[in-house]
């Protein structure tokens, strides 16, 4: 299996728009959006062999951007 980045646009294609206004008028979106983003890279370069982690942590991670992207779509449902 390829490994992927996730990010938001591909996660959300269908509201790019309200992505792009929440990104540039809204603060908290943003920050989530970035730690998101963070998060996503970092996942990725664990995946890659860039980085050496336990499994438990690598899933934490990935908890914790499921979660950020729950609350990032629940501010993109909202804004709409």
């Amino acid at each position: 299996m390829p490994l992927e980045h996730h990010p938001l646009s591909r996660e959300f294609p269908q509201q790019l728009d309200a992505l792009r206004r929440l990104l540039q008028r809204d603060g908290h979106f943003a920050r989530l959006a970035e730690e998101y983003e963070a998060l996503d890279k970092r996942v990725y370069e664990i995946e890659a062999g860039r980085a050496a982690v336990d499994d438990l942590l690598l899933q934490g991670l990935k908890l914790q951007r499921v979660a950020l992207k729950d609350e990032i779509a629940e501010l993109l449902q909202q804004a709409r």
